[in-house]
């Protein structure tokens, strides 16, 4: 049987996304288009049943299409490589997918209703930090999620510096916040997609594969560009940090870095791979060992500064305060088993309960998530130790920190996955992690509805999708030599020689 194009499987369904979402994804409580149209109708009772279906027509679709063009673009690039082969496909593929979506509704969360209430909050002259959105009623708050209306945010001071000044335009109108809070999720996205590609070419990858896996992934695309979550501007700063970094320009690096981190903190996990970097730079593998000490104290000393002073300079600027840290937890309240902790507890809790009934789930989830966190502690120390070695094995740490830190976080939502997916091609990795990310990527793209719900409690649910999730996995990546996953070992090893080489050809 002839398999339909990727690209036009993608266009119609980012079509039928955007209709569904003003009656089937995150829709406003007050007001919005559809009333504006005086089809209000359309938003509740059957009328958002139907868009509920149309989304998830639309979202398995698109899933589709990522599939398709994996096996029509990537699994020939994979088989016989050539220099770009495939990258227009697939940079003509992700442009036609998100062009409908610029004009969506908030899809799959209703996060980006919380950000403009917590813009207004400063702008009124209230602390996110020490109270929660309903301090300040008004049509923002109307829209915010209830399980945070009496919660403080997390994100850092260049979050707030942003959302301040999004409401200082649009002042209390909800769509104008939206359409611009959309403008800055696209920006992000289109930086991101820049950088990857720039960053795979530096590392002598393969743009195709890291522009589809990365950046054209479903989760990426619906969770960045139609969630409008604030991962597409941090995940944009710290891709860019990184390409600088390997470019060898490490004070812009690490400032880009310290930037992205006050916007969220998660972004510190990369600079300690930059440090890396800079002693490969400054002490590469033919210097003493005391030189290369010296370089990593005075790396270490220098990435810390830098850090810091962006996030100071930024908090400074805003005048904002330091309250943050002691937020970064506080939406701690949200469970579900993409979090290991929360997985552990869910399969552990039958099973304690048998022979101790009176033992509560959230009493067993705390201490697991303590245990978790010093796991996730060691697991960072070892991806860094890890990323030793060689550029590549730094970009690869990178990703894999972010995956440990995901994987033994007390929360973990699919947006957050961008800092990983967007890494993950552009090191050449081995093809099995090629097919793990690809089945946790078709397992996760699916796993939440139109209106921000999930479906991880619902385990036939859950089960078809790891099934359905294997097979097309093995199918995209049908025939492909299991020996592309030499690649990062192998080139890690060459690549002190390379930059050696390099030196003195130029001197």
């Amino acid at each position: 049987m002839r398999l339909p194009n990727a690209l036009p499987v993608g266009i119609i369904a980012s079509i039928i996304l955007a209709f569904a979402s003003f009656s089937g994804g995150a829709t406003r409580n007050r007001g919005g288009f559809l009333e504006a149209l005086n089809v209000g109708f359309l938003a509740y009772g059957h009328g958002r049943n139907v868009g509920m279906v149309l989304y998830w027509v639309g979202l398995f679709g698109l899933v589709a299409a990522w599939i398709l063009a994996g096996r029509q673009v990537i699994n020939p690039q994979l088989k016989n490589p050539q220099p770009n082969g495939g990258l227009r496909s697939i940079r003509i593929m992700l442009s036609a997918w998100i062009a409908p979506l610029l004009f969506a509704a908030p899809l799959a969360s209703r996060d980006v209703y919380s950000y403009l209430m917590q813009g207004a909050m400063v702008r009124d002259g209230f602390d996110p930090y020490t109270e929660g959105a309903a301090v300040n009623p008004g049509p923002f708050l109307l829209e915010v999620s209830h399980d945070w209306r009496n919660t403080t945010t997390p994100y850092g001071p260049l979050h707030l510096w942003m959302a301040e000044a999004v409401t200082r335009v649009v002042g209390d109108n909800v769509a104008a916040g939206i359409i611009i809070y959309k403008a800055i999720s696209v920006l992000g996205f289109a930086v991101i997609a820049w950088a990857i590609v720039q960053l795979t070419r530096a590392l002598d990858g393969d743009p195709a594969l890291a522009l589809w896996l990365g950046v054209a992934n479903p989760v990426v695309v619906l969770h960045l560009v139609a969630g409008m979550h604030n991962e597409s501007v941090m995940v944009a700063l710290v891709s860019l940090g990184l390409l600088a970094a390997v470019q060898k320009r490490f004070h812009i690096g690490l400032l880009l870095i310290g930037v992205a981190v006050a916007l969220k903190a998660t972004a510190i996990f990369a600079a300690p791979f930059v440090v890396w970097m800079m002693v490969l730079h400054y002490a590469p593998g033919s210097a003493s060992r005391g030189r290369q000490l010296g370089a990593f104290v005075l790396s270490g000393i220098v990435a810390l500064a830098e850090v810091g002073l962006a996030v100071a300079a930024i908090t400074w600027a805003s005048g904002s305060s330091w309250g943050w840290l002691s937020q970064i937890s506080g939406n701690s309240k949200v469970v579900n088993p993409l979090a290991g902790p929360t997985f552990a507890a869910d399969v552990m809790i039958p099973l304690i309960q048998i022979f101790s009934p009176d033992t509560t789930y959230n009493g067993v989830l705390n201490v697991l998530r303590t245990i978790s966190m010093a796991l996730m502690l060691i697991g960072l120390v070892a991806m860094w130790w890890l990323g030793r070695g060689s550029v590549r094995r730094a970009i690869a740490g990178t990703a894999g920190a972010y995956q440990v830190a995901f994987l033994f976080n007390s929360v973990t939502l699919p947006w957050y996955y961008a800092s990983v997916l967007t890494l993950m091609g552009t090191f050449r990795p081995p093809l099995l992690l090629l097919k793990i990310t690809t089945g946790v990527s078709l397992f996760i793209g699916v796993a939440f509805s139109g209106d921000g719900n999930h479906q991880l409690y619902n385990w036939w649910w859950d089960i078809a999708m790891v099934v359905a999730a294997w097979a097309l996995t093995q199918w995209i990546f049908a025939g492909v030599s299991p020996k592309i996953g030499d690649g990062l070992r192998r080139n890690a090893a060459q690549e002190p020689i390379k930059a050696e080489s390099a030196e003195k050809a130029t001197a």
